[in-house]
């Protein structure tokens, strides 16, 4: 049985539909991630779990108890939930001690020694709990937001995007740290991101939010490779999407004859490759212009290159494409990047993906 089951959940706002027959469960000690764009629903269903808004209908079970079940509603002062916001509201009169410290009884005997072990468990100097929330930096102030939420140790944490205002290097520590104390903790988490990166790395669910539906739930690989429509795929990262024909698990495309994940079915569809699936090999030499229509490989000349780094893009118009007028864009490791103008040959390894929309 889920720890946290949410069904049927609705919620309105005027003629305005925020969340529609909702269903949702995640098990005890798993970290779930919903992700989704600006306004598609994500924050109202969390802030309904913590109790902050109601639900027009459905019903919602933490551990078997009910939560939202009809008119019975559990105040979220009760729920036995925490909750970390985007800006951590941390309170500004008040110190770093004294934040964490928050819920707990003043009079408790082992209250200071609760609020140094929270401090140690965020990698947090025991010097700075005379500070006040200013004199800390932001990644310092959403540690301190996570200690102050863990304090009462709630069965259930909610985090609401609260990695989105910190640059990249300490977003990604601060993710990491944050994933090791609920992991340890054994407290199962959910996070609203709209970050697909964020989402992928630290969840072991990923639930994907489209205008207040969740729209496909699974592990962050099979979403990943596997996602159900080219909206979602193309939310979870970059996707080659490409028309095909498709007979007896292969795909015939404009990169040849691939593997598809497809069995017995046959027509035309769409099929997703990730870029990196796809391998550039320089080579200037004549190619006949129908290399690659018999095997995962094809061939195409590079119009433009992108620096990025570690990893760069490289866009490439396909030779046996005529007109084409999007190119592929395809990563590339920083070391030896092709020039533009440059012949390649495009390798296509492991399977390509097929979407479940019907064939025609």
């Amino acid at each position: 049985m889920s720890f946290l089951q949410v069904q049927g959940l609705g919620k309105r706002y005027g003629d305005a539909v925020a969340l529609e027959d909702v269903d949702l469960s995640v098990h005890a000690g798993s970290r779930t991630a919903i992700v989704g764009r600006s306004g598609s629903g994500k924050t109202t269903l969390l802030r309904i779990v913590a109790g902050f808004e109601s639900a027009d209908s459905g019903r919602i079970l933490l551990d078997g108890r009910p939560l939202v079940d009809g008119a019975g509603i559990v105040p979220a002062h009760r729920r036995g939930i925490g909750y970390v916001p985007q800006d951590g509201a941390l309170f500004p009169h008040l110190s770093i001690a004294d934040n964490i410290g928050f819920g707990l009884e003043r009079g408790d005997a082992g209250r200071r020694s609760r609020i140094l072990e929270l401090l140690d468990a965020v990698e947090l100097d025991p010097q700075m709990l005379e500070r006040r929330p200013h004199e800390l930096s932001g990644g310092q102030q959403q540690r301190v937001a996570l200690a102050r939420a863990l304090a009462r140790k709630p069965a259930l944490m909610l985090l609401d995007e609260p990695f989105s205002a910190l640059d990249t290097g300490l977003r990604d520590s601060l993710r990491r740290t944050v994933a090791r104390v609920l992991c340890e903790a054994g407290i199962a988490t959910i996070l609203v991101t709209h970050d697909q990166a964020e989402a992928l790395s630290f969840a072991d669910q990923v639930a994907v939010m489209r205008e207040g539906r969740l729209t496909q739930v699974g592990s962050p690989q099979e979403l990943y490779r596997r996602p159900r429509d080219r909206e979602t795929a193309a939310f979870l990262g970059d996707a080659i999407i490409l028309p095909a024909d498709v007979e007896n698990g292969w795909a015939s495309c404009s990169l040849g004859r691939l593997p598809v994940t497809a069995g017995p079915r046959r027509g035309t569809g769409e099929i997703m490759l990730r870029p990196e699936q796809l391998r550039l090999v320089v080579d200037d030499r004549d190619i006949p212009p129908n290399a690659g229509e018999s095997a995962a490989e094809s061939w195409g000349r590079v119009i433009d290159v992108e620096f990025g780094g570690s990893v760069c893009k490289v866009a490439v118009a396909l030779g046996n494409v005529p007109g084409q007028r999007n190119p592929l864009l395809l990563r590339h490791s920083s070391l030896d990047l092709p020039r533009i103008g440059s012949r390649v040959r495009i390798h296509v390894e492991g399977e390509a993906h097929l979407f479940d929309t019907p064939l025609r």
